[in-house]
């Protein structure tokens, strides 16, 4: 929980693919079964507070920033 708060601080504008692209390839959490939807049924339930998100206009996708 605590890596998704930091990287989204350190990288403003973020997508789910970008969160878990970072957790997978640099934290090395390839074994957990990461995927963008369940990062993205997980900020908005856990997270609610600390991350906000607006959707892209061109591609419909969240773009998760600090609250």
């Amino acid at each position: 929980m605590s890596e998704i708060v930091d990287y989204v601080n350190t990288v403003d504008q973020c997508s789910a693919s970008d969160i878990v692209h970072h957790l997978s390839n640099e934290k090395r959490m390839r074994n957990h079964g990461l995927t963008p939807r369940k990062i993205g049924l997980f900020i908005p339930r856990y997270l609610k507070g600390i991350i906000a998100f607006s959707l892209d206009t061109t591609t419909g996708k969240r773009i998760y920033h600090p609250a």
